[in-house]
């Protein structure tokens, strides 16, 4: 059994069942300032009742969302002792950093959100609520950070030989913002709102075929629909942005993207879906003749660099990112599609009576965390073989002294958790939509129970 596969599998899932947890809660942080902002304004008790239905859904998210997290942190020492050597000068600072700035703020304001509705005033538990969507947001800061740095590795030097090895920071403000780290932020905020989106928007729906709850799912639907179109169409866009990123800073990883073989390519065509035939090294499928060129470079006739142009040793698996990268991109126009859809609707005032889009919008809240899942493997399976981009290998990072058995062993256990974890998520969610929110509040908001 060999531990490099075992390390890379064992991060991959843990990491996939862990980020399913904070892109909900990044999300809903957004609905629940943008609902509970509302009933500040408007007084109207469905706002407050709207609002302390999402907070409890927060809750269980943000705790099994800890629970899950904190696996990662002892990969890097077990499993990539050697890579934790090599950053751990830049990645300490950073990662200090999200600790500090993030989880702390978002932890100690989350006891008012949660318990605070009878013991503080609105206004404070309203400020309590940012600041809980703040920490939630600034986490993924950090974390997308220094991931981007992997990516495209900024503000540091090489000291030592051999074993020794490692990067110093040199220059921190390059390190945060390092080439590919705020146009892949700003692509990971837009898919975390899509998720917390398309969360409110099931329930929602799911309530509305029901007929239970109707004005608090109209309302809950109104900001989950609202979030959503900006977040689709922020998808759009970032994505774009992240995709000539990509194309001026990995041109391997974009080459695997598209199937894109011969080294310089004038007029590169777009593939819209297709098989990559790594042996035979051509891509088939229907394209856009000279779309990839137009929009890497706004010019139909620009050349783009395919893998050839580089040495075999350095591609990433290439069938594996084209697949993922195109079945994320055609995941992201689904959800638009149905976010205006229900617009159009909405806007003609005709959407609460067109129950096939209801029973659609139901089984779609998976379709942001499959494309925020795609996206990922995109970006990490495309940055391979390297673990730094162009600095440090995948295979020079693992932990010399694992051994495969330990590794296999760690994955199977952790698995039986994390199933366990995610059955015990699944029955507290189902029971929590299945009880509703309260019929009404017992109190104003603010109000304490001995007043």
């Amino acid at each position: 059994m060999d531990p490099l596969f075992l390390s890379r599998l064992q991060f991959a899932l843990t990491i996939a069942f862990h980020y399913v947890f904070p892109t909900l809660s990044i999300g809903l942080g957004v609905v629940l300032v943008w609902s509970e902002a509302t009933y500040l304004r408007t007084r109207d008790p469905l706002w407050e009742r709207v609002t302390r239905f999402w907070v409890r859904i927060f809750g269980l998210i943000f705790a099994i969302g800890v629970a899950s997290g904190i696996v990662m942190e002892f990969q890097f020492g077990t499993n990539w002792s050697a890579y934790s050597r090599f950053v751990g000068d830049v990645f300490g600072s950073a990662l200090a950093a999200e600790g500090i700035f993030a989880f702390f703020l978002e932890s100690g304001f989350l006891g008012i959100l949660l318990f605070g509705w009878d013991r503080v005033g609105p206004r404070v538990h309203f400020l309590a609520t940012v600041a809980v969507c703040l920490g939630s947001h600034f986490s993924a800061v950090w974390i997308t950070v220094a991931n981007s740095w992997m990516q495209t590795p900024a503000g540091y030097r090489l000291v030592g030989e051999g074993a020794a090895r490692h990067a110093v920071t040199t220059d921190f403000a390059a390190v945060v913002f390092n080439p590919s780290a705020m146009e892949r932020l700003a692509h990971v905020f837009t898919g975390c709102w899509q998720a917390g989106a398309f969360l409110v928007l099931s329930v929602s729906a799911w309530y509305l075929l029901r007929g239970r709850h109707e004005d608090f799912a109209r309302a809950s639907f109104q900001v989950g629909l609202g979030l959503a179109l900006v977040a689709t169409l922020g998808s759009i866009a970032t994505g774009h942005a992240s995709a000539v990123n990509v194309a001026e800073h990995q041109p391997a990883k974009l080459a695997a993207m598209e199937g894109l073989f011969p080294a310089e390519t004038r007029g590169a065509d777009l593939n819209l879906f297709g098989w990559v035939d790594e042996e035979a090294r051509r891509t088939w499928g229907p394209a856009i003749p000279n779309g990839l060129s137009l929009l890497i470079a706004a010019d139909p006739d620009a050349p783009v660099a395919g893998l050839e142009a580089f040495p075999e040793t350095d591609w990433p698996p290439v069938n594996p990112v084209f697949q993922a990268f195109h079945a994320m991109v055609a995941i992201g126009l689904a959800s638009t599609a149905l976010a205006f859809a229900a617009a159009v609707f909405w806007w003609r005032g005709t959407l609460w009576g067109q129950r096939w889009l209801l029973w659609l919008f139901v089984p779609a809240v998976v379709l942001p965390q499959l494309a925020n899942q795609l996206g990922w493997i995109v970006a990490e399976v495309g940055r391979q073989p390297w673990i730094v981009y162009g600095v440090l290998r995948t295979a020079d990072g693992v932990s010399p002294r694992v051994s495969g058995g330990e590794v296999a062993t760690s994955i199977v256990l952790f698995g039986a958790i994390y199933g366990l974890l995610f059955v015990l998520f699944l029955f507290l969610l189902d029971q929590k939509i299945r009880h509703g929110p309260d019929p009404e509040a017992p109190r104003a908001l603010g109000q304490r129970a001995d007043a």
